[in-house]
């Protein structure tokens, strides 16, 4: 593929110039390929056919926000519930991250674990303990990528 000389300011543009711009465009696409995004996601099937590999570009990827917000003070240890809802969205389980937010001004919020207990195609769940006593709400950022179901 050529390096093609940059016009003169002023310099009309010609057929033939313009055929060697889409003719370089064209070469650099026959060598980069249609299939650029070569990057992929490996998704765990709870199934007979073992791991599947997806394209990223092809991943289904959902970015949710969830709050727990307890009724009363909560004491050191106190574990609550939280789960998303996915809709369904993925073929297969997908893989899951939740971090905790603090969205008080509590000391408490600052001492919080999340754990995931559970995900399925449609839902992850999980709790939040609470190190330190306190009453807080906590934010949850979930981030899921699997295969989705289409």
């Amino acid at each position: 593929m050529a390096i093609l000389p940059v016009p003169e300011r002023g310099q009309p543009l010609d057929v033939t110039y313009i055929y060697d711009i889409v003719k370089s465009i064209n070469e650099l696409y026959t060598v980069i390929g249609g299939d650029s995004r070569k990057g992929y996601v490996g998704i765990f099937t709870r199934g007979p056919e073992g791991p599947q590999e997806v394209k990223t570009s092809e991943s289904q990827i959902i970015a949710a926000f969830e709050t727990v917000t307890p009724t009363s003070l909560q004491t050191a240890g106190t574990s609550l519930p939280w789960y998303h809802d996915f809709r369904k969205q993925f073929a297969y389980p997908p893989i899951v991250t939740a971090t905790a937010y603090n969205t008080g001004n509590n000391d408490s919020g600052k001492d919080v674990t999340i754990t995931i207990s559970n995900i399925s195609t449609s839902k992850v769940e999980g709790f939040v303990k609470f190190n330190a006593g306190g009453e807080t709400t906590i934010g949850i950022n979930i981030i899921a990528v699997g295969k989705p179901t289409s």
